[in-house]
């Protein structure tokens, strides 16, 4: 076996051995180093060795073998080893159960903040180093190390058990594992900063886990739309850019380049999710995506579907962001000066306050209006408000059109 298949197979299992430990002994931070250590030794032996026939029981037997080390090295009392003693030699049987799920719950635990819950499901279930994750969001890994190691504490510190939450808490800590996912996904599709206008590791990441949490729960629709949006946003990764890293919008996108075999899923999960008996935040936008999908041409875009779909997003879960990109959807159908009148219902709205995309989307529609000297005012703002510099570099090249 060559060494991707190697590094695809670890990446998979290592929430899964987690949650095993966690299971077994609790100790969320020591079980997660023990289980890096089990991987390490894995990826030396393995290449070399072969692959366990079964590489689960095999991680699972050396990642308690290795948990047992650190607490004998840490002088723990001998009450802890006659517990733990059970699993220095690691039963064979080691049960077909998947944590996975749970331990996604528990890394999206609701003590955390939006960025601990993320940094910490990237590390213990997506299996990112805690240097790959503090260069992805633009960190030292000091940073990053400290705060996954608060995040652990904090989970610690709350007292939680590992399982899967019933009820109403259940539902609630699957929106916040959702959200985490879209939020990993779109840091991935759309860097919020840096030179690259995606970082494709993170959407593909952020596709896999949802991969499993689908896997898990086939039936709910919120799941299933929002591996669709993502399949059907990231089809269009390599059409987003020039050869030299410009971005490309939408409209002026060789479609073409989509890729085809992941808007084909997309699709296919898009109306098996609307099928069901509730509409949620991620269907709706899964529905859109998919809209743009079904469309040869930019010219073929059905404007007045998308804009429906955003009025019932909007009203279902209310966002600036939305109210935005029912603006843009709105101006296509009734034309750029109702678009601008929609947005200047966000300019009381804090959050929006100096943002690129309300500034570069009234922009675009004061373009469209033949307001050139509006535009590009507004162009130049939007380039100075964002942080990425392929944005940056796209928007000061729409401003130096309107300039000559």
């Amino acid at each position: 076996m060559t060494a991707p298949p190697i590094e695809d197979l670890l990446r998979e299992l290592a929430p899964q051995v987690l949650g095993t430990l966690i299971r077994r002994h609790g100790r969320f931070e020591e079980c997660e180093d023990a289980v890096q250590e089990a991987l390490l030794a894995a990826t030396v032996q393995w290449p070399a060795e072969g692959v366990p026939d079964n590489p689960r029981g095999w991680l699972v037997t050396v990642a308690s073998r290795r948990l047992i080390d650190q607490i004998r090295s840490e002088h723990a009392r001998r009450e802890r080893e006659t517990a733990t003693a059970a699993a220095e030699t690691a039963p064979e049987d080691v049960p077909d159960t998947d944590d996975t799920l749970v331990l996604l719950f528990l890394c999206c635990h609701p003590t955390l903040t939006p960025a601990s819950q993320t940094a910490l499901t990237l590390r213990a279930v997506g299996g990112l180093t805690t240097a790959e994750i503090a260069r992805a969001f633009l960190v030292p890994e000091a940073t990053m190390a400290a705060r996954i190691s608060r995040a652990k504490q904090r989970i610690k510190a709350a007292g939680s058990s590992f399982g899967l939450p019933e009820g109403p808490e259940r539902e609630e800590r699957l929106r916040v594992v959702l959200h985490v996912l879209y939020l990993i996904f779109n840091e991935g599709y759309t860097a919020s900063s840096g030179s690259e206008l995606h970082r494709a590791d993170l959407a593909h990441e952020a596709i896999r886990l949802t991969r499993m949490v689908h896997a898990q729960l086939p039936d709910d629709g919120e799941v299933a739309g929002l591996l669709a949006l993502m399949l059907l946003t990231h089809a269009r990764r390599t059409a987003r850019t020039t050869a030299t890293g410009d971005l490309v919008p939408l409209d002026e996108q060789d479609r073409t380049r989509w890729d085809r075999e992941m808007i084909d899923e997309g699709l296919a999960l898009v109306k098996a999710s609307l099928a069901g008996p509730a509409l949620g935040p991620y269907q709706l936008q899964a529905a859109i995506a998919a809209t743009h999908a079904a469309a040869d041409t930019a010219a073929e875009t059905d404007w007045r579907q998308v804009h429906a779909l955003y009025l019932i997003l909007e009203r279902i879960a209310p966002n600036p962001m939305v109210t935005l990109n029912r603006a843009i959807a709105l101006a296509e159908v009734e034309g750029p000066a109702a678009g601008l009148g929609l947005l200047s219902t966000l300019d009381g709205d804090e959050r929006m306050a100096g943002h690129h995309r309300l500034l570069s989307v009234r922009a675009h529609l004061l373009e469209k209006t033949g307001d050139t000297a509006g535009a590009y005012e507004h162009y130049r703002r939007a380039a100075k408000a964002t942080a990425s510099i392929a944005e940056r570099r796209y928007l000061e090249s729409r401003a130096g059109r309107l300039r000559t």
